[in-house]
């Protein structure tokens, strides 16, 4: 007999160990290190991809978990689409219900870290976080360590950290910089006149955040308070541009002998209304497959020296006899195209190219190792998911799904379609084998300019199981015309219910006003 999850205990961890289960019983609380990184793509993983990308650690998380294949950021109102990912994750909630595109987490909106620490847990933060001081203070009991609380400075060379404020104030007089001399050796220094004028990608005024943010976690876990269970979220900005890692790991991947994705085209297709952006200047036009293998020879570098990092976290919990009882969870805030239908950035709503991210359940608490989930869902599920594990009440403001009745062998699936949406340009409806992407571009919806824009409308169709690097558009061919239409009218109705209108989302005009 299977015997499903508990909903609450006070000494038992997930499941009894039994035919089928994935987790065994523990005498105390699981420990959790929530590990979320920037713009690492799903096949930014090699065991998931398989792409030349070397990632040794990732790689055993995955051989010794679970691995969900299919995990989605649901899509941004925003250019800075790690905005609205994190504020997903963080709430359990959709895109829709975000407040001020993600930036804002109001008060009646729980939190993963509230929802640990009022289970009991020391709640402790490293790293990025995207959304309002507030929020962050009433989520972690504490942290070290803190980035993106201000403006960056003139480029994303310049990242402002804080220390932990124990009082959620963070003043901007108390920001600094951490950087290196010509020699290598870091340094901290406050923020100066100087630093606001330039100059513009210094790459000595960037230190390798990763390593800093795995010290910091690593200090943590050795000086860690053992009366109480933890819950860390390790918010890593790499494999973020600009992207920089010692030498031997560039020289894991000289540019000349990078092998281009299936996807890589030199220019795109069409205006999909997000050209001009800042991600898409970061390569000249067209895309050469030059100047994309040097690119994606930085990625790669970038991830590998950030598996690197993780791997010396996840040694650290071993080394201190914490690891036996730490559930490790670790996934990404969004793909990244780089050269991937002619885009550098993941202002899209392609799989690889912005909504496609990993997402891996591991450490001694999983016992299905390996095991392999082809489950549709959200990163806003993982909220919920990670609630039902450890066996903690999920907050009522959490609209998420859990995957526990799929980990537990109680159901298949829990959602059989996925919706996606960028800006008011892009909409995406995934169902079955199939995946339809619409385009719309209002005529001059670009206010500022002083060209008048057309309007235009583009449709995609894609067998998503058989072209997952969607290079195939079907929808010119007749015999998938019948297909095409049954999509639309689900997808019409799927933003109906989740509200997807310009009320919602802020925008100026609503992509439905010009989708009929």
């Amino acid at each position: 007999m299977r015997l499903s999850l508990l909903p609450t205990f006070s000494c038992a961890l997930l499941l009894v160990c039994n035919a089928g289960t994935s987790f065994a019983a523990e005498r105390a609380k699981p420990n959790v290190l929530l590990i979320y990184t920037d713009d690492q793509r799903y096949s930014g993983v090699h065991a998931l991809g398989r792409q030349a990308v070397q990632t040794p650690n990732l790689d055993r998380l995955q051989a010794e978990g679970l691995n969900f294949t299919h995990t989605y950021l649901m899509g941004s109102f925003l250019g800075a689409t790690c905005v609205p990912s994190r504020a997903t994750l963080l709430t359990g909630r959709t895109l829709f219900e975000l407040d001020q595109a993600g930036h804002i987490i109001p008060q009646n909106q729980t939190t993963i870290g509230e929802a640990f620490h009022a289970a009991g847990y020391q709640s402790y933060i490293v790293g990025k976080w995207h959304q309002d001081k507030a929020s962050l203070a009433r989520s972690f009991d504490s942290g070290a360590t803190i980035m993106s609380l201000g403006p960056y400075l003139q480029d994303h060379f310049r990242m402002p950290l804080w220390d932990w404020d124990p009082t959620g104030k963070f003043k901007a007089e108390d920001a600094y910089l951490l950087t290196y001399d010509k020699d290598g050796k870091g340094f901290r220094r406050p923020l100066s006149p100087n630093d606001k004028r330039g100059p513009i990608g210094d790459e000595h005024t960037r230190p390798l955040d990763s390593q800093i943010f795995a010290d910091s976690a690593i200090q943590f876990v050795e000086m860690k308070d053992t009366s109480k269970p933890f819950f860390m979220y390790l918010a890593f900005h790499s494999p973020h541009d600009p992207r920089q890692a010692p030498e031997k790991y560039k020289a894991m991947y000289p540019e000349d002998k990078v092998v281009l994705p299936p996807s890589y085209l030199a220019m795109p297709s069409f205006d999909n209304g997000c050209l001009m952006i800042r991600d898409e200047e970061l390569a000249p036009w067209p895309r050469t497959p030059e100047v994309t293998r040097k690119h994606l020879s930085d990625y790669y570098a970038a991830i590998s020296f950030l598996d690197t990092q993780i791997g010396r976290v996840i040694q650290a919990l071993k080394d201190n006899g914490t690891y036996d009882n730490t559930l490790i969870v670790f996934a990404s805030d969004s793909g990244l195209a780089v050269g991937n239908h002619g885009l550098m950035g993941k202002q899209n709503v392609y799989d690889e190219d912005g909504l496609h991210v990993p997402f891996i359940i591991s450490g001694n608490l999983v016992k299905e190792k390996g095991r392999t989930i082809d489950a549709l869902c959200y990163i806003n599920d993982i909220f919920p998911t990670i609630c039902d594990l450890a066996g903690i009440p999920q907050p009522a403001s959490v609209t998420g799904k859990s995957l526990g009745p799929v980990i537990r062998h109680e159901a298949s699936e829990v959602r059989d379609y996925t919706y996606h949406a960028y800006t008011q340009y892009q909409r995406a409806y995934r169902k079955g084998d199939f995946k339809l992407i619409e385009y719309v571009r209002a005529p001059d919806a670009q206010k500022g300019k002083k060209e008048s824009v057309a309007g235009s409308r583009v449709t995609q169709l894609f067998n998503i199981s058989n072209d997952p690097w969607e290079t195939t558009d079907l929808s010119f061919r007749p015999e998938f015309q019948e297909q095409i239409h049954r999509l639309r009218q689900e997808m019409k109705q799927t933003a109906v219910t989740l509200g997807d209108n310009k009320k919602t989302t802020g925008e100026t005009y609503d992509f439905w006003d010009y989708y009929q």
